[in-house]
């Protein structure tokens, strides 16, 4: 076997292993949520969502460490240096517990003034609130800590030990949405103190697995002045990146709690929830593609890289049109059903959202590829840069009197801004194929999206809103876009293997 043909299978075995996952804890999401907003409430769940976001806001550096980790410990499973590996794991779990003490620090400081002086939460939530802030520190702080052994497992592709340890989480995440019930404290308090609990539970599995199964994962203080400013260098550029991307999502969300206060708070995060769910579709996918990129690239084989880039690309946006098609058109109905309180902005919401994924998608696996380089610095400023246009357009917006959702708007256009110049800085970092791109993805994309369209949009302005036309609407919509990718979003080759894999009865 080729190790082209062995490298696809890996990643078709991941993402099937990956995508089993992903539909157990999609239920288990929808569902939880579901039971959590009725047992907390509209304004108790707003709450949550934003206080959760005040210590988000404080992992702007957290998160571009992360991404460096990463791609350090990817890169170097590439290239074959054990020894290297051991120490960028190292260096990575001093970083990460020199940052999370950081973030303790800021949080307990800015952050409690600020979730106190500025915020609007009604006084009879305040005390609650705070113990909400509390526990959402150490959570942080403790998925902080574990990147390292999470990025450990992705670079080896290790998909099932993912798989299954998410699954758990997942499952504890349903046992405390049922418990809230009972609680003999306050709902609020109970949850968050409870999601705390679990991810130190998880955070010891990772570890253990870790340390068990990959030689690299056992920790020793190691100083190396060179590797350390080398990985503080690549964190601190994709620092703008991590941070642009915080202030569109949790920014934005404290923004929509000044200006109009926790309720649409509830409705953003009953849409971020959407969002987490229709995303988990492409990220499983990528989470499977992503170090194969990284390594190709490592190894210096370009044009297998830019291949799995445009792959990547095309069929990221494809799993996303394949899921939201029906949730676009069905909206209303699909929120009715799942929640038995829809709060205010919700439908609207969702569906820009899913707009607004839909756009990013063909940019995943391009950001990737820069990443990979780790010739970063150029691309931050001028992409970071952009991305950061969504917090103060949104903030002018608010103040002049646009509607809450007005703040989605303005990311779908920003995103579309950030794809242009990732084209374009590609094109100078790593001579990508630009016009090879538009003509095989983006073209190719928009073909798809307006054949797969026309079918389910007819189907449901003939039908009265219902169950039925639900049913009827979801179905058409998945046939209609997979039969649509097969016939115009599948190269001849894909179709072939394609062909052949349903021909024999094989999913592998």
């Amino acid at each position: 076997m080729s190790e082209e043909s062995a490298n696809n299978k890996r990643i078709a075995k991941n993402t099937l292993l990956l995508y089993v996952r992903m539909l157990f804890l999609m239920l288990i999401s929808l569902y939880t949520s579901r039971v959590i907003l009725n047992a907390l409430g509209v304004e108790d769940y707003g709450i949550y969502n934003v206080v959760g976001g005040v210590v988000t806001m404080f992992s702007m550096l957290s998160g571009s460490l992360s991404a460096a980790i990463s791609r350090f410990i990817t890169f170097e499973l590439g290239t074959g240096n054990a020894e290297k590996l051991k120490m960028v794991f190292s260096s990575s779990v001093t970083i990460q517990a020199g940052i999370a003490l950081v973030v303790i620090l800021i949080a307990e400081t800015v952050g409690l003034w600020f979730l106190n002086e500025k915020m609007v939460i009604p006084d009879n939530r305040i005390i609650a609130a705070n113990w909400c802030f509390q526990f959402s520190i150490i959570t942080f702080a403790i998925n902080l800590i574990s990147v390292p052994y999470n990025a450990a497992i992705i670079a080896h592709e290790r998909m099932s030990a993912f798989a299954y340890i998410s699954i758990f989480e997942g499952l504890g995440k349903l046992a405390i949405a049922w418990c809230i019930v009972v609680s003999p404290i306050d709902r609020l308090v109970f949850f968050a103190g409870m999601v705390a609990v679990l991810a130190i539970l998880v955070r010891i599995i990772y570890g253990l697995y870790c340390k068990h199964y990959f030689k690299e994962c056992i920790y020793h203080f190691i100083y190396d002045h060179d590797l350390l400013k080398q990985m503080c260098s690549f964190a601190g550029w994709n620092f703008i990146g991590s941070s642009s991307g915080i202030l569109r999502d949790q920014g934005i969300n404290i923004l929509l709690n000044l200006f109009f206060g926790p309720s649409v708070n509830a409705s953003r995060g009953i849409a971020f929830k959407v969002q987490q769910t229709v995303q988990s579709f492409v990220g499983n996918f990528l989470t499977a593609l992503t170090p194969q990129i990284t390594k190709k690239y490592a190894s210096c084989n370009y044009q297998e890289t830019f291949k799995l880039v445009f792959f990547g690309a095309r069929f990221s946006y494809y799993l996303l049109l394949l899921i939201s098609l029906p949730v676009l058109i069905e909206t209303n109905m699909i929120l009715s059903l799942w929640l038995k309180v829809v709060p205010e902005y919700t439908v609207i919401f969702v569906r820009l959202i899913l707009v607004y994924l839909l756009t990013e998608s063909v940019s995943y696996t391009m950001v990737t590829l820069m990443l990979a380089t780790g010739n970063i610095k150029k691309y931050q400023i001028i992409v970071g840069g952009c991305q950061m246009l969504n917090f103060p357009v949104s903030y002018l917006l608010l103040k002049m009197g646009f509607s809450p959702e007005s703040t989605i708007i303005v990311s779908i256009g920003v995103a579309l801004c950030c794809l242009l110049l990732r084209l374009r800085m590609l094109k100078q970092m790593v001579d990508y194929p630009v016009k090879k791109f538009v003509i095989e993805v983006l073209l190719n994309v928009c073909i798809v999206t307006v054949l797969s369209i026309i079918v389910p949009l007819y189907i449901s302005s003939i039908m009265q809103e219902g169950v039925s036309r639900l049913l009827i609407t979801c179905v058409v919509s998945v046939l209609s876009v997979i039969i649509v990718i097969f016939l115009f979003g599948c190269t001849n080759n894909e179709r072939r293997i394609l062909y052949n894999k349903i021909k024999e009865k094989k999913i592998l």
